[in-house]
C-alpha cells in the first residue's frame, strides 16, 4: 500500500521535501552579539541586526530574518567588544633606554559592509590592525623618556595611541574604543642602571635649588645688615653720647661676661677705659 503511494505520490512528495528544505535554508536567526552581512554571489547587499549606539538591547532588528537560498549566504560578525593583542617589542626613548612594551587594544566593528570589503573578515582586521598598533605605539613612544611613563604623562601617550590607531582602523569599518599597556619594563640589567642616572639626576637638581637658596639667603642677610648699619648710623648721629655707652657696654660684654675667670685684667679706677662705671658720665 504505502510502496503504491510512493511511487503514485513520488513526485509531489519530493516536492514537497525541496520546498520546506528551501524555506528552511531561508531563514535565519541572528542574536543579539551578531550583526549579519548579508552576501549576493559575494557581493555585500544588506546588513542585518547593525551595530547602533542609539538602539537599546532588545530593540536591534535580532531574531528571525529571510534571505534567498543557495544565492546569498551570511557573513556573522561580532557586536561586542574585540581585542588585538601587540607581540613584545623594544621601543627606544628620548634618553636611549630600550623598553620591552607589550600592549593590547580594544576594538568594535561598526561598519561590517566595509569590513568585507575591505579586510574580508573579522579576523583579517584583527590581522590588520596588529603591525599598525606596533607602528603607532612606536612612534609615539619613541617621542617620550622612561620616566615619562611613571607619570600622568602616560596617560596623554595612550590618547595618542588610540587616536592614531582609531583613525586607521576606520578604513576597515573598526572604531578603536581603548589601547592598554600591558608591560613597559626595561630589559634585565638596565632597571638598577637608569634609577641611578634618574637618582643622579635628582641630587644634581637638589644641590642646584639649595645652592640658589644659599645665594638668596646670602643677599636677604647682607640687605638685612645694610639696613641694619644705615637705622644704628642714624640713631647714633643723633646721640653721640648714647653711642659711646652703648659701644662701652659691648666691649664690657666681650672682655668680663666670656671670660669665665679664666683670665686675670687689672686695671687702674681711673683707667679710661672704665668712665662709663664711674657716674655713668662719659668725657
Amino acid at each position: 500500500m504505502f510502496a503504491d503511494l510512493w511511487h503514485e505520490y513520488k513526485a509531489a512528495i519530493v516536492a514537497v521535501v525541496v520546498a520546506l528544505g528551501v524555506a528552511a535554508s531561508s531563514i535565519v536567526i541572528i542574536p543579539e552579539t551578531e550583526q549579519a552581512v548579508v552576501l549576493r554571489f559575494g557581493e555585500p547587499v544588506r546588513v542585518i541586526n547593525r551595530f547602533r549606539t542609539d538602539a537599546d538591547f532588545g530593540q536591534t532588528g535580532a531574531g528571525l530574518s529571510l534571505r534567498i537560498p543557495f544565492a546569498e549566504r551570511l557573513m556573522r560578525v561580532d557586536k561586542r567588544l574585540l581585542s588585538v593583542d601587540m607581540e613584545p617589542q623594544q621601543v627606544l626613548s628620548t634618553d636611549q633606554l630600550r623598553l620591552n612594551v607589550d600592549a593590547y587594544a580594544r576594538f568594535r566593528i561598526i561598519d561590517p559592509v566595509k569590513m568585507v570589503r575591505t579586510a574580508g573578515a573579522p579576523e583579517r582586521v584583527q590581522e590588520q590592525l596588529q603591525p599598525i598598533l606596533t607602528s603607532v605605539l612606536r612612534q609615539e613612544l619613541g617621542k617620550r623618556t622612561f620616566a615619562s611613563l611613571l607619570t600622568a604623562d602616560r596617560g596623554l601617550a595612550m590618547r595618542n595611541i588610540k587616536n592614531g590607531l582609531d583613525r586607521q582602523a576606520r578604513e576597515y569599518g573598526a572604531q578603536v574604543i581603548d589601547v592598554r599597556i600591558k608591560r613597559a619594563d626595561l630589559p634585565e640589567g638596565a632597571l638598577e642602571s637608569a634609577f641611578s642616572r634618574m637618582q643622579a639626576a635628582r641630587e644634581q637638581e637638589a644641590t642646584t635649588i639649595r645652592a640658589q637658596g644659599q645665594k638668596r639667603a646670602q643677599i636677604i642677610r647682607a640687605d638685612a645688615e645694610a639696613e641694619a648699619a644705615q637705622t644704628y648710623a642714624a640713631s647714633f648721629g643723633k646721640d653721640p653720647a648714647f653711642y659711646n655707652f652703648y659701644r662701652a657696654m659691648q666691649s664690657y660684654d666681650f672682655a668680663f661676661a666670656d671670660n669665665q675667670g679664666s683670665t686675670t685684667i687689672l686695671l687702674s679706677p681711673d683707667n679710661a677705659y672704665l668712665k662709663q662705671f664711674k657716674s655713668g658720665q662719659g668725657e
